[in-house]
C-alpha cells in the first residue's frame, strides 16, 4: 500500500486557499475524529449533524495536528497549516484518494444503488464473477469483504477515508474488481468523490430516509440517488421503475436499461415459479444482450430484477453462459430470502424485513406460492420509532396466517411492552397469533408446528448476529438458534 504523505500532493485535484502555513510538509496520517488525532498528521474539520470538527482545533493541535483541512477559518497555532476549501467532506474524499494512490483506479469498481435490492445484488455479481474467475471485493450493509478476511460493516458505505483505504487494500491483495452499495446519505454526503465508477447501477426508489438527519423530502432522495450517474462511466438501470426517467435526467454516463418491459435492453419473460421440497425459486427466459433460460433460488419478481442486474454487470466483463446460470443458482445472501433446510415438509426462511414496506413486499412474495400457511416470527426493535412496531402488527395481521410475536432488539424498553403495541394492532387484523418473548422458542415452536407445505419466515433480524438488551449486545444468530434446536430435537 502507497501512502503519499506530502500535502501538496494531496492537494493536486482540488481548490483550495492556504489561510497559514505551507503545503510542502509531510503528515502522518488523515484523520477524521479528533479522538484519533496523533503527531503530524491531517485533520478534516467536519460539519455534521450535531457535531462541528471545527471546534476541535484547539484539542487536535494540542494531540500533534499540523494540517487542518477547513471549510471557515479558524485559530490555529503558527507552525499549523490551515488549508480553507469549499466542503471539508468533499475534499477529505478526494485526499483520501491520493493519499492511498488513487486505488479506485487499479481496480474495476462497481456502485449499487436504489431503496432495495442493493445488497443481494451485490452478492449476486460477486458470486458470478467469482465463478467466472474474478476476484472481487466488496463493501455492503453487512459487511468487507477482501479476500478471506470479513469486517463487520457499520455504515453501508462507510466514510470516503475508509473507501479508500479498503480499495487499497483490494489492490494490494491482487483483486480484479469491487462491488460496493452506495446509499443516499454516501451520495450526499460525497463519501464516494475523489473517484470514478466503472458501472453504476440503479435498482428501483420508493420513499425512505426521509426525516431529521437524512432528507427533508423524497426530491432530495431521489436527487442525491441520482448523483452515482454523474460519477460513473456506465449506468445500468431497473428501466421498468417509474423514477428511472427522473434519476437519469442529469446523468453524465452512457446508459444500459433491463426489466420486464419491451423497451430495456435486457428483458426477462416467462417467468414461472419454482418449489421444490425446502425452497422456493424463480425460473425465466432472458432476452435481448442475452439470451438464455434461468433459474434463481429466491423467490418473486423482485429477485428477477435483481439477477437481470446482476447479469447486466456480467455482461460488461464476458462472463460466460455456464458461468452465469451456475452462480445465479447457488448464490446466497445471508439474512435476505436465506432459506435454511429443517424439514422436506415446509419452508423456513430468514429475512431482513424490519419495516412494514419490507414486510408486505416479501409476505406478498411468497403468498404467490400459494403456501398451505404463511406463518409470520418477528418482534421489533425498542427505542425507535412506535410507528413501525404497529405498522408491522398490522402487516403480519392482515397478510400472515399465523404470527408468533417475539423479541427483536428491545434495547431499554421492556420486551413485553413493544410486544403489546405490535399486539394492540394485530387484534384490529382479526389475525390469528400467540406470543412467545423469548426468540428461541418462538423458533422452536414454529419448527415443531410446522405443517407440510407451510412457509415459515423468520423476520427483522436477517444477518444480525446478536441481541441488544439495555446497552448490551448478546450473541444470537438465529441460524445457531435453529441449528441447537435441530440438535436438541435429535438428543431428546
Amino acid at each position: 500500500m502507497i501512502l503519499h504523505k506530502k500535502l501538496n500532493f494531496l492537494l493536486e485535484r482540488l481548490q483550495y486557499r492556504v489561510l497559514q502555513g505551507s503545503t510542502d510538509v509531510e503528515i502522518t496520517d488523515i484523520i477524521n475524529d479528533s479522538r484519533k488525532a496523533v503527531e503530524g498528521c491531517l485533520f478534516f474539520c467536519i460539519v455534521g449533524t450535531n457535531f462541528d470538527g471545527h471546534d476541535m482545533v484547539e484539542d487536535v493541535t494540542a494531540k500533534g495536528a499540523r494540517v487542518l483541512i477547513v471549510s471557515r477559518p479558524v485559530q490555529a497555532p503558527e507552525d499549523v497549516t490551515v488549508i480553507l476549501v469549499e466542503d471539508t467532506r468533499y475534499a477529505m474524499a478526494f485526499i483520501s484518494a491520493a493519499y492511498y494512490d488513487h486505488p479506485a483506479e487499479k481496480l474495476k469498481v462497481i456502485g449499487i444503488t436504489g431503496t432495495k435490492g442493493k445488497t443481494t445484488t451485490t452478492y449476486l455479481v460477486k458470486s458470478i464473477l467469482e465463478h467466472a474467475g474474478f476476484r472481487v471485493g466488496l463493501i455492503g450493509t453487512i459487511e468487507i469483504i477482501i479476500g478471506e478476511t470479513h469486517i463487520h460493516a457499520d455504515n453501508t458505505t462507510p466514510e470516503s477515508c475508509l473507501v479508500q483505504s479498503y480499495f487499497a487494500q483490494m489492490a494490494d491483495a491482487g483483486l480484479d474488481a469491487v462491488v460496493m452499495e452506495v446509499s443516499s446519505q454516501a451520495l450526499m454526503l460525497h463519501r464516494t468523490q475523489g473517484f470514478v465508477f466503472d458501472y453504476g447501477i440503479f435498482t428501483n426508489l420508493e420513499p425512505d430516509h426521509i426525516g431529521p438527519g437524512e432528507h427533508q423530502d423524497f426530491e432530495d432522495y431521489l436527487h442525491c440517488k441520482s448523483l452515482l450517474f454523474q460519477q460513473c462511466r456506465l449506468g445500468i438501470a431497473n428501466g421498468d421503475d417509474v423514477h428511472t426517467a427522473k434519476v437519469m435526467e442529469n446523468r453524465t454516463c452512457d446508459l444500459f436499461t433491463y426489466g420486464f418491459g419491451e423497451h430495456n435492453d435486457l428483458r426477462a419473460k416467462n417467468m414461472e415459479l419454482v418449489k421444490t421440497p425446502g425452497q422456493l425459486g424463480v425460473a425465466f427466459d432472458v432476452e435481448g444482450a442475452f439470451e438464455d433460460r434461468v433459474r434463481i433460488a429466491t423467490p418473486g419478481k423482485f429477485s428477477v430484477y435483481n439477477a437481470l442486474a446482476a447479469i447486466a454487470i456480467c455482461l460488461q466483463f464476458q462472463v460466460s453462459r455456464e458461468d452465469i446460470e451456475a452462480a445465479l443458482l447457488k448464490a446466497k445472501v445471508k439474512g435476505r430470502i436465506e432459506m435454511v433446510h429443517v424439514s422436506d415438509e415446509f419452508t423456513l426462511l430468514i429475512d431482513y424485513a424490519h419495516n412494514a414496506m419490507a414486510m408486505e413486499s416479501l409476505y406478498t412474495t411468497l403468498k404467490e406460492y400459494h403456501p398451505n400457511r404463511l406463518v409470520s416470527v418477528f418482534g421489533c426493535g425498542g427505542n425507535r420509532s412506535k410507528l413501525r412496531r404497529y405498522e408491522m402488527g398490522e402487516v403480519s395481521g392482515r397478510l400472515a396466517d399465523f404470527t408468533i410475536v417475539t423479541s427483536d432488539n428491545p434495547r431499554f424498553e421492556e420486551p413485553m411492552d413493544i410486544i403489546a403495541d405490535i399486539r394492540s394492532s394485530i387484534e384490529k387484523t382479526g389475525g390469528d397469533f400467540i406470543e412467545i418473548c423469548d426468540r428461541k422458542e418462538a423458533i422452536r415452536y414454529a419448527i415443531h408446528h410446522g405443517q407440510p407445505g407451510d412457509i415459515i419466515v423468520l423476520a427483522g433480524k436477517g444477518h444480525e448476529d446478536y441481541q441488544e438488551i439495555k446497552g448490551v449486545k448478546y450473541p444470537m444468530d438465529e441460524r445457531v438458534l435453529i441449528a441447537e434446536i435441530l440438535k436438541e430435537d435429535q438428543a431428546g
